[in-house]
């Protein structure tokens, strides 16, 4: 990759804000060398866990990942033999240790979700025994603990021991009415790591000891007691054998962390690639960012692309002495390069955004090549470039004794060198520096040689040749950043197709600069540049016309779009309701019909045992009439299953009222008819003048009679000779196999019970719940003594724990 390119995209602003998102030091130098891959595959690899590190991130809240601030120091310090670490410096390695740990076992726990941050951790070791023994040794404070060592416990014990014994006998030339006249103050203090008594100079030998120093003044004598030199001797013994014990706990901690080279040095590595890839998830999150695709084909668009430096997030990342003063929200910019169009000739006014368009596809380019997620909206895709060439500012050096012009032509040979496609180029204001004519001529040529080898390119211009061969060669485009016909000010808005005006009088006016001025430069305007721009502006107005009216068409569109999407959505809502509802309609037929069987059956039971009393009829019924009353019975169930079953159905549009082949029927209560309009089928219950009651499916309407057709009028044969059934169709409420009898009295309970045992003899139902709760159990005991003695139950039990249990009665029917 060009590193000329990289600075003038200012790629290295990227990674000084993507180095002060690192948590490690591992990391920030890592992501400040960080560049641009070139191999298809490593970048989409890089992409893949750009993209879990952001999932990874949202979902849990981050990566745990932590380090000390002087890591580098620690590290260092263990590639010193025989040196301990510091135990602060023990708790920091162990507590970075611990960090790593986490985020493998975290990823770990989610592998198939995150495969790729799986495949870094897999192989990474544990250091999970040095870090809970350094935990065990070392208090949070950075102490050594007694408890390190059996000797370091005895030794402490020893010296607090002795320490308690000095400081009671030092106490006892403080109390001493004998000794304590002679001392300066009533203070122990210490010196040279000896415990002693400062002493009046003119009471050297009042008092009998080894003097240890003077005061500055010379007042004071610093004088250990004879009686305490044993005891300092003693304790200043046993803090150098203390010493030397916790320099051998530390150093046998840091040998544990030594002694695992390669592991070790394995996570470290592994640290650096998860902070790596956190800080380029952060960076993501901070720009809205998303994965550009690679495309195969050469497609290259980016959809709304936003330069990454102009946004305020980005900046507050920045020294407070390189951020910009003023942040404004950079406006989204469509680029679009696909074969065989191959080169984007951008033109537009001048501080329209045509060199930030220009660089921003760059630094986006190289940004995605380097594994980081780009803020273009989802959709955008881009090739993989071997080569990215920027000429892009002023390339003046008078140390190379280079003009302006001269500097570009010199930087121009060397991309031409550099070029290995595939290779996206960048030219801003190409042959500017020179005379116009000549300087567009040379553009036109050095766009074209890039063109002719294969590049991508972008080239920003004011010339007019230059428009003119963006207008008229196959393979390049041209666009223009579109302004506010009315104050000239940019919109920043690229317009494709647009050959753009330069507005350079324009924009100078809107500047400031004097009016005088500009009505001199609009006087030196040749008649040929006057129709040129005015050709422009039209042409420019037209093309904003257009573009509203794309705009529009794409929001109709859309608007259609999700007007389909309702329709469907509703069309499959009512499909589902329709279905809903026959499947319902069908229980109910089901319900319905049981207990129609159930009461014909029970109908016909009484009549044959009460057959005596029934008046105008013999004493009883032989088996042939009560055969026929049953057969009656069930035809008439079958004639309500047959239209329920109609019911269901989309009901036929209504015959004629009036049809002449038909003859003509009274309507009469009784009478068979078909509401018009409607398509229902019922029987006229009542007249009431023009207006009759019919009852239909056992609801009751009113109709006007002129809309009734009559199907059916009922003669004396069809009046019932012997027995007339009323069969309750009623649905049967709740389960067909549960009954709840939770808060009726024992009587209510014991009845109900008794109902729907006799109700279920007719059901497909051999398993019964009956649910009568807990409570004191006067429930329980007289539903278990009706079941005891009633004749359809075969067994019944107390239901399982899973089931009820006690609260629960589970029946047996008998087949």
């Amino acid at each position: 990759m060009h590193l000329g390119a990289l600075r003038a995209v200012e790629f290295d602003r990227i990674t000084s804000v993507l180095a002060g998102l690192s948590v490690t030091p591992a990391g920030e130098a890592r992501l400040q060398m960080l560049e641009p891959m070139t191999e298809p595959g490593q970048v989409a690899a890089a992409l893949r866990a750009t993209s879990e590190g952001v999932r990874f991130a949202t979902e849990h809240q981050g990566f745990p990942l932590r380090a000390p601030i002087d890591l580098s120091l620690i590290l260092a310090g263990l590639d010193i033999d025989g040196r301990p670490l510091e135990p602060l410096h023990l708790i920091g390695l162990a507590d970075y240790l611990e960090s790593v740990d986490q985020c493998r076992l975290s990823i770990s726990r989610h592998s198939a979700s995150f495969p790729s941050l799986a495949a870094i951790v897999a192989t990474m070791d544990s250091f999970t025994r040095e870090i809970a023994l350094v935990r065990r040794q070392i208090d949070p404070a950075g102490m050594v603990m007694d408890s390190a060592s059996p000797a370091l416990a005895s030794i402490r014990d020893r010296l607090r021991r002795q320490k308690t014994k000095l400081r009671s006998t030092l106490e006892g030339y403080l109390r001493e009415q004998s000794t304590s006249k002679y001392l300066q103050e009533q203070v122990v203090t210490d010196r040279n790591g000896r415990y002693v008594l400062m002493v009046r100079s003119e009471h050297r030998q009042s008092i009998p000891g080894v003097v240890h120093g003077a005061s500055a003044s010379g007042a004071s004598l610093f004088l250990e007691p004879l009686g305490t030199v044993d005891i300092n001797n003693d304790i200043v013994a046993l803090e150098e054998a203390e010493h030397e014990e916790v320099r051998r706990i530390l150093l046998a901690l840091t040998d544990q962390f030594r002694g695992r080279p390669d592991e070790l040095s394995h996570v470290l590595d592994v640290a650096t690639e998860l902070d790596v890839i956190q800080a380029k998830a952060r960076l993501s999150g901070l720009m809205n960012a998303v994965e550009p695709a690679l495309s195969r084909d050469g497609a290259f668009e980016f959809k709304a692309a936003r330069h990454p430096l102009l946004m305020s997030a980005v900046n507050k990342c920045f020294p407070e002495d390189e951020r910009r003063d003023s942040v404004v929200e950079p406006v989204p910019v469509d680029i679009t390069l696909s074969p065989p169009d191959r080169v984007l000739v951008i033109t537009g006014p001048n501080t329209g955004g045509k060199t930030v368009a220009t660089k921003a596809t760059g630094l986006l380019v190289v940004m995605a090549q380097a594994g980081l997620h780009i803020p273009v909206d989802p959709g955008s895709k881009m090739p993989v470039f071997k080569t990215v060439l920027a000429d892009i500012g002023d390339q003046q050096s008078i140390a190379a004794n280079l003009s302006t012009f001269s500097g570009h032509v010199a930087n121009l040979v060397a991309m031409d060198e550099a070029l290995e496609l595939p290779s996206l180029v960048l030219l801003d204001e190409i042959g500017a520096g020179t005379d116009p004519a000549e300087g567009g001529a040379l553009g036109t040529a050095v766009i074209d040689r890039f063109r002719q080898r294969g590049a991508y390119l972008i080239a920003t211009t004011h010339y007019d040749s230059l428009k003119s061969y963006a207008s008229t060669t196959p393979g390049v485009r041209s666009a223009a950043f579109g302004f506010n016909p009315d104050t000239f000010a940019p919109t920043y808005r690229l317009i494709y197709g647009s050959p753009g005006r330069s507005l350079a009088i324009e924009i100078a006016a809107r500047l400031g600069m004097p009016a005088s001025v500009i009505a001199a430069a609009r006087e030196n305007l040749g008649e040929r540049e006057l129709q040129l721009a005015d050709h422009l502006a039209r042409l420019d107005e037209n093309l904003r016309a257009l573009e509203e009216d794309r705009k529009g068409v794409a929001h109709d569109r859309a608007q259609l779009f999700e007007r389909e999407r309702k329709l469907l959505a509703r069309e499959a809502s009512v499909r589902k309701r329709e279905e809903e509802s026959k499947q319902k309609l069908k229980e109910q037929l089901n319900a319905r019909l049981r207990e129609a069987r159930l009461e014909i059956d029970a109908v016909v039971g009484v009549l044959k045992t009460h057959t005596s009393t029934m008046k105008g009829h013999p004493a009883s019924l032989n088996s042939g009439e009560v055969g026929r009353i049953r057969n009656e019975a069930r035809g008439a169930i079958e004639g309500i299953v047959q239209g329920v079953e109609e019911a269901a159905a989309p009901a036929p549009p209504p015959p004629p009222l009036h049809d002449a082949a038909r003859p003509s029927l009274k309507v009469a209560v009784g009478a068979r008819v078909i509401v018009g309009g409607l398509g229902l089928e019922g029987i006229i219950t009542k007249l009431q003048g023009s207006q009759a009651e019919v009852e239909v499916r056992g609801k009751r309407m009113r109709a006007a009679v002129n809309t009734l057709q009559v199907v059916h009028v009922p003669s004396a044969k069809d009046a019932p000779s012997a027995v007339k059934l009323n069969v309750d169709l009623q649905p049967r409420e709740g389960s067909l196999s549960e009954l709840n009898v939770i808060g009726c009295t024992v009587d209510e309970a014991t009845d109900r019970v008794e109902r729907f045992l006799d109700e279920s003899m007719v059901t497909d139902q051999h398993t019964l719940r009956l649910v009568h709760g807990h409570g004191t159990g006067q429930l329980r005991r007289a539903i278990a003594a009706l079941l005891k003695k009633h004749p359809l139950v075969s067994t019944f039990e107390t239901a399982p724990p899973n089931q009820g249990g006690g609260g629960v009665t589970i029946v047996e029917l008998k087949d």
